[in-house]
């Protein structure tokens, strides 16, 4: 069996199961953000009722409305904190990160774990050797919260293998946008997605996380990275205890087995209007922006802020530009504290927020109006998302969105090298 498939069948009480079994499992986190953990809240109280088996387990971070801008979005918080309070459930408040950082960060999620999320980039928790995958917010209401559990088909899997060494100024996150549009949007339908290969292995914790990262966008249930000792040192240093590593089985079987080389891969953007549009910078060279930021769910990390402040260190945002910061957990605050890259990213003209979820859909921050552009380390460029339709929004590295911001148009990153 592969590590899915082991998960599901030790949390189902099977010895094996395979792809097509339908099973029900023992769910060990779930994860929900303040826009589902309203929905869950009303129907768990309208219609469920009783009690949680394991309020321990049920997770909630509120990382999209972490700045309410009116009473009633200020009364929908007050409501998902008495709810979770009430019921022991353990809560990271507005300005704690966003959900998934969170998550991994403050060691709710362990490798082995068969955990849920709300969030449709809930894949990304396989970048600890878990199984992740999204449930609804009635599913959530249902059966998780009652009896800790959740029924599932176990996917068929496939193999995205990466090989290679990246050039000078390509970071793991143009990897991630330009392997998302070669396997293409949805191509990979209710199937698991397994990645690996020496350019993966060779990544640290957070340059991996951006892979199962894309798992929704290319249709997966789930998506992971079979754990080793990057992912059990991450682990320990954030206090998983009691957990059981599963890994494939040697000699796994799997439906297909894709591979790709990025040793000539140059800097890439993804440009309106979905994430399946990936092309190298160099074609956009020139666009002027409006906007720039690092946040969402794919950026915010360390490796993002560092990389922003090694550009800003050299040249200042451009008087044109607005630059957000959006750290992605309190954690990566205070290590650019630490480092430095704060008051450089500060010093150069950038604008630091509260961790959290930043300008994604616009809730607090980011919207945009007519004919405005922004490129960020967001996930999702859909018109309309974050404010006009007729705005534009494009996707890129750190390093890609920082130079933009020095510029005032996007701009080939490697000249900051």
């Amino acid at each position: 069996m592969n590590m899915i498939e082991k998960i599901m069948a030790k949390r189902s009480g099977r010895s094996k199961v395979a792809a097509g079994d339908v099973v029900v499992c023992e769910v060990d986190c779930a994860l929900l953000h303040d826009l589902s953990a309203r929905s869950c809240r009303i129907v768990f109280e309208k219609q469920v009722g009783g009690k949680m088996l394991h309020p321990e387990r049920i997770v909630t971070v509120i990382d999209h409305q972490f700045s309410p801008p009116t009473e009633e979005k200020a009364a929908i918080l007050v409501a998902i904190r008495d709810f979770a309070w009430k019921n022991n459930m353990p809560l990271y408040d507005c300005g704690s990160g966003n959900i998934h950082n969170v998550a991994l960060q403050m060691g709710h999620i362990r490798p082995g774990d068969l955990v849920v999320g709300s969030d449709s980039h809930s894949p990304v928790q396989g970048v600890m050797g878990a199984f992740c995958a999204s449930l609804g917010n009635d599913s959530y209401a249902a059966t998780v919260m009652p009896y800790s559990k959740s029924w599932f088909k176990v996917p068929e899997t496939v193999r995205v293998e990466v090989t290679g060494k990246t050039r000078p100024g390509v970071t793991p996150r143009d990897v991630a946008l330009w392997l998302c549009a070669e396997i293409g949007e949805g191509r990979v339908n209710y199937q698991a997605v397994k990645f690996c290969g020496e350019y993966i292995e060779s990544l640290p914790f957070w340059d991996r996380y951006l892979f199962p990262l894309m798992g929704v966008d290319i249709g997966a249930k789930c998506a992971y990275i079979d754990p080793d000792k990057t992912t059990t040192d991450f682990a320990d240093s954030v206090g998983c205890k009691g957990y059981e590593v599963e890994r494939d089985d040697p000699g796994t079987k799997f439906v297909e087995t894709w591979s790709y080389d990025i040793s000539n891969l140059e800097p890439q953007i993804c440009f309106p209007a979905t994430v399946g549009n990936v092309a190298p910078i160099t074609k956009y060279v020139g666009t002027p922006i409006q906007w720039a930021e690092l946040g969402g769910h794919g950026g915010g990390r360390l490796t993002d802020v560092e990389q922003a402040a090694q550009v800003l260190r050299k040249k200042s945002k451009h008087g044109h530009v607005c630059f957000n910061i959006v750290p992605g957990s309190r954690h990566v605050f205070s290590e650019a504290v630490k480092s430095g890259a704060l008051s450089a990213l500060h010093e150069g003209g950038a604008t630091w927020f509260p961790a959290s979820t930043g300008a994604n859909q616009a809730v607090n921050m980011g919207a945009m109006a007519d004919g405005e552009t922004m490129i960020s380390t967001h996930v999702r460029n859909f018109p309309g998302r974050n404010g006009s339709a007729k705005a534009q929004m494009f996707l890129a590295s750190a390093l890609s969105v920082a130079a933009a911001a020095t510029a005032g148009k996007i701009t080939d990153p490697r000249e900051f090298l």
